[in-house]
């Protein structure tokens, strides 16, 4: 067994290849979606909103992992870049609903190309990209949970959240 100083090598961190590779998969992103208009969080918006739209704010949180904190600014820019809108819901007026403009759906047809853009990048094998992704999704429903880690679980709770 490891002594306590062995568990705080980064190389046994689960967490830093994971932060690692987001850094990197983004920077990779990063020109190709500038010829879109977008950043990486931006493009995430879009692909919800053109999977279904339009998505209440909260919606898109739950989707991406994002509080309203840091998803607002970024709503914000794409509604003044003109790809989307925002107005209240009328069922609900506590509720933000986000919709694609025509310029939004328009640019769908463009941001095709990005993701076979990225995987000729990648010269992984279709198969154990899958695999990856599995694994990754398998975490993420892992972390989710609510007995996975005490302090989500308990922001969770104290949130409302449940």
């Amino acid at each position: 067994m490891p002594d306590d100083d062995d568990l705080l090598r980064l190389d046994r961190q689960v967490c830093f290849p994971l932060y690692a590779a987001t850094n990197l998969i983004t920077r990779l992103y990063r020109p190709v979606l500038a010829k879109l208009g977008l950043t990486y969080p931006q493009y995430l918006v879009m692909l919800v909103l053109w999977e279904a739209a339009p998505q209440s704010v909260g919606g898109l949180g739950e989707k991406l992992y994002l509080d309203s904190g840091t998803l607002t600014p970024l709503l914000k820019r794409l509604e003044q870049a003109g790809l989307v809108s925002r107005r209240r819901d009328p069922e609900d007026e506590r509720r933000v609903l986000v919709d694609l403009t025509e310029k939004g759906a328009a640019l769908r047809a463009d941001a095709a190309e990005v993701p076979a853009t990225m995987l000729a990048g990648y010269k992984a094998d279709p198969e154990e990209l899958d695999r990856l992704r599995q694994t990754v999704c398998d975490l993420i429903d892992t972390l989710t949970s609510h007995t996975a880690i005490p302090s989500i679980r308990m922001d969770e709770e104290t949130s409302g959240k449940k």
